[in-house]
């Protein structure tokens, strides 16, 4: 029987301690997709990434990576299949843009070959694809958050692995920033073939750009397609419990979701603000 997809889990219990956050998950991450997670706040997001990248083995199940145990590798060969970019990641202190960045390199390295041209380019290519390569005598604990967020998203490139997982990759983007980052992400998966898992909190982000979708709610997978086959004002107000509408994006036509005016309060200083205009431009005609 043929696996379902290089990386999948099979019954997963997850759990912090004695909390469980998961229970008997069943999750596939197709081949060559952009995957986005969705959901809200402690709905598991996180914590289903930390377990498809080892981070957290799970209380019970199995993640498998390209036909083996994901606990069955050593952790280097992990690394040179899988990358991953944590919510929070803390830079040594010191250390410059361009060293850090290399860092991304140790899963290539060998005892006798610490280093070679190859990976000289490796890591320009990566720090100019994030827009970084202006920053690399830096230290990275000079930089503004959005601009530190940018380097580790080289350093994780610089590794070079064909699937890449990303829990939270636009914190502390502005909102061009963001969509730097997720240009990117598409380029990675349409260009390169990359197979892209990221946690998101934008829903209209995940909509735009992922063409596989996880929405998740208390811990278990209330749906999962193409976005434009799932996401349903039904399903956002299940999910978030949040009254919306959902049209077509005019640029994209993917599904744009829109909260719902639920007091009335924001149309009202709308129509107040239309009408305060429209007195305004009578008394300039009269005037004139």
């Amino acid at each position: 029987m043929p696996e379902p997809s290089r990386l999948w889990g099979e019954d997963l219990t997850l759990a912090y301690d004695q909390s469980v956050v998961s229970r008997d998950l069943q999750i596939t991450i197709p081949d060559n997709s952009f995957t986005v997670i969705v959901g809200p706040n402690a709905c598991g997001k996180s914590t289903l990434l930390r377990a498809l990248s080892r981070m957290l083995k799970p209380s019970t199940g199995a993640v498998h990576l390209d036909g083996r145990l994901i606990g069955s590798y050593p952790s280097k060969e992990v690394a040179r299949r899988l990358g991953l970019l944590p919510q929070s990641s803390i830079a040594p202190d010191g250390i410059t843009v361009a060293d850090l960045v290399a860092r991304g390199r140790y899963p290539h390295q060998k005892f006798l070959k610490q280093w070679s041209r190859a990976d000289e380019k490796v890591i320009n290519e990566a720090m100019e694809a994030t827009g970084v390569l202006d920053l690399a005598g830096r230290m990275v604990d000079e930089l503004s958050g959005g601009q530190r967020q940018r380097v580790w998203l080289a350093m994780v490139l610089a590794q070079q692995t064909p699937l890449l997982l990303l829990d939270e990759p636009t914190t502390y983007l502005d909102i061009a920033h963001q969509m730097d980052v997720l240009d990117l992400c598409a380029e990675l998966h349409h260009d390169r073939a990359y197979t892209l898992v990221a946690v998101l909190h934008d829903l209209n982000h995940a909509c735009r750009y992922a063409t596989h979708l996880i929405a998740m709610k208390d811990g278990r997978v209330a749906a999962e397609g193409d976005p434009a086959d799932i996401v349903t004002e039904e399903l956002v107000e299940e999910v978030f419990g949040m009254p919306v509408r959902v049209i077509p994006d005019p640029e994209t036509g993917t599904p744009l979701v829109v909260p719902v005016d639920r007091g009335g309060r924001i149309a009202r200083r709308a129509g107040a603000g239309g009408a305060q205009w429209g007195a305004a431009e009578g008394e300039e005609a009269r005037s004139a």
